[in-house]
């Protein structure tokens, strides 16, 4: 593997590290995110960062055994960026003084003093500090490149605690009304710290403070999808060696891109399982077989087995227990055919890296887990293989652009997230194979519609709902007793929030009238507007 520049991310628990990285990523370096249990001055040695970001976190510096790095971060004469907990940790490491904050004021009393910045705010009690706030300059910094171009600059604020004097070496370079080392630095050992987040899109020039950071360490960009790809391919070859690998594609981008990388790398050695489970959107079968049996030359195994599924599912409506017996039947399904190439001593899977960070916190990790992750356990082991992961460093939107780059329809690769469970958790209640095919007729004209009007990119998932509940409608002369559809697209980040998409009117009364027109058994369409949270994505 062609060794890169490295940055290293010290973890303390935020919820929003990822977003470090993703940024860091955008700009062609190379991160790692690791918990701070997990640094040790071996391990600083062996990773050998050009440059080290210490993340937020929930804890207090003023606790008894606060998270702490070890002290040889210090020492390794590269630039550091603390934000949030990270600045306070600095701070404290270093012989400065952090201070508990205050919680006294109300809500409106706290907002109004956040939108007014005094450029000359020193010292005293200050109260915590959440949401949007603004700063203001208190000298020229290079990590301030590009900002303050306006009087004062939006950042979002998380924070109880609060620096209250600054360690030996370091001055203040910006204020907000309650922080009055909002950010700080010492040039000469080029440490940098700031109160704020400047990787949450809450801070509209975030991105460029980072930028600033990585040219600041030296950074050139190497990190690319295309060297990627050739090193991905040749770790693989030497992992595999002259074993046969399957790999369990789902049609979804993830297992398709490390389907095609493993193919690249070990050619027909490699067999895909493709499961049918009769729950995929309209033609979503015969385009992914198509894709890469007969276009890509991959051997694949078409395993239909809807039958076996909507079987199994017949008169089960509690959504739990449709995931759980479609998780079942898919182990048990995937285990037949696996057995049946013979010999395959690897199993390749999509995982990516926020399922590698966020099952490393559950397991010991400073962060509150948000969930776990099938992919990173379970299977192989039931099967007895051993795992093929090309994607374990990748974020999503790198995924995408590494599909770009192996040559996967941008289509194909730009398409919205799809669960698991498919359609079965898009049409609550009882499912049926009428109902399915409602359903995917209906999916299928909302889809085009938001297609034609130029606006798929700018949602992140988009989908129809078929209720458990018929209306009376008129058609033409006659009376209609049918089923009612829900349209829900979404606009969100990573999926953890998400905002409804704005349609407009007329787009809504345009695609109501062609699903009504044009799919039969469906009388009536409805629009669901609510956000997450409170609701959830998919409606199971």
């Amino acid at each position: 593997m062609t060794p890169h520049q490295r940055l290293l991310v010290i973890d303390f628990g935020s919820q929003v590290t990822q977003l470090i990285a993703r940024r860091l990523r955008e700009l062609g370096v190379y991160c790692e995110i690791h918990p701070y249990q997990h640094v040790t001055a071996g391990f600083l040695t062996e990773f050998t960062p050009q440059a080290v970001i210490l993340s937020g976190g929930p804890a207090s510096v003023m606790d008894g055994e606060p998270p702490f790095p070890p002290n040889e971060v210090f020492s390794l004469n590269v630039p550091i960026l603390g934000i949030c907990y990270g600045q306070q940790v600095m701070v404290k490491m270093l012989g400065g003084r952090v201070e508990r904050g205050q919680r006294t004021k109300d809500a409106e009393t706290r907002h109004q003093e956040a939108e007014s910045v005094s450029a000359t705010s020193t010292g005293g009690r200050v109260n915590s500090e959440f949401g949007r706030a603004y700063i203001a300059p208190k000298g020229v910094l290079p990590l301030l490149e590009g900002w303050f171009e306006e009087p004062t600059e939006q950042v979002w604020m998380s924070h109880g605690d609060h620096v209250a004097e600054l360690p030996p070496g370091f001055e203040v370079y910006g204020v907000s009304a309650k922080a009055p080392y909002a950010i700080v630095a010492d040039t000469k050992r080029s440490f940098f710290a700031v109160q704020f987040h400047p990787e949450v899109h809450h801070t509209p020039n975030g991105k460029r403070l980072l930028q600033n950071f990585v040219r600041l360490s030296g950074f050139t960009g190497d990190w690319t999808m295309g060297a990627y790809r050739d090193e991905a391919v040749e770790k693989i070859h030497r992992a595999v060696g002259d074993a046969k690998v399957i790999c369990g594609l789902s049609g979804g981008v993830d297992s398709s891109v490390a389907a095609k990388l493993v193919h690249e790398a070990i050619g027909d050695r490699l067999t895909c399982v493709f499961v049918d489970h009769g729950l995929l959107r309209l033609n979503e079968a015969e385009e992914v077989v198509g894709m890469f049996r007969d276009h890509f030359n991959v051997p694949l195994i078409h395993a239909d087995e809807s039958e076996l599924f909507l079987s199994e599912l017949r008169g089960v409506t509690n959504p739990e227990e449709k995931r759980k017996t479609i998780g079942r039947l898919f182990i048990d399904v995937f285990r037949k055919h696996a057995a049946a190439v013979g010999g395959a001593e690897f199993l390749a899977q999509g995982t990516l890296y926020p399922d590698v960070i966020e099952s490393v916190s559950f397991s010991g990790g400073p962060s509150v887990t948000i969930k776990s992750h099938h992919n990173v356990g379970g299977l192989p082991e039931q099967l007895g293989l051993k795992l093929v992961e090309p994607l374990r460093e990748l974020f999503k939107d790198e995924v995408r652009e590494l599909g770009r780059e192996i040559g996967l329809p941008g289509r194909f690769v730009d398409r919205h997230p799809f669960p698991g469970p498919g359609l079965a958790i898009r049409c609550p209640g009882e499912i049926t194979c009428e109902k399915l095919d409602i359903l995917r007729n209906a999916d299928a004209v909302y889809i085009d519609q938001i297609r034609r009007h130029g606006l798929y990119e700018q949602i992140w998932q988009a989908f129809v709902v078929l209720l458990p509940v018929r209306t009376v409608g008129v058609m033409g002369d006659g009376r209609t007793y049918d089923y009612v559809c829900a349209l829900r697209a979404v606009t969100s980040v990573d999926g953890m929030t998400a905002d409804c998409f704005p349609f407009s009117h007329e787009f809504l009364c345009e695609t109501a009238t062609r699903i009504v027109n044009e799919v039969s058994g469906i009388n009536r369409v409805v629009h669901d507007v609510t956000s997450k949270p409170p609701g959830t994505i998919e409606w199971e």
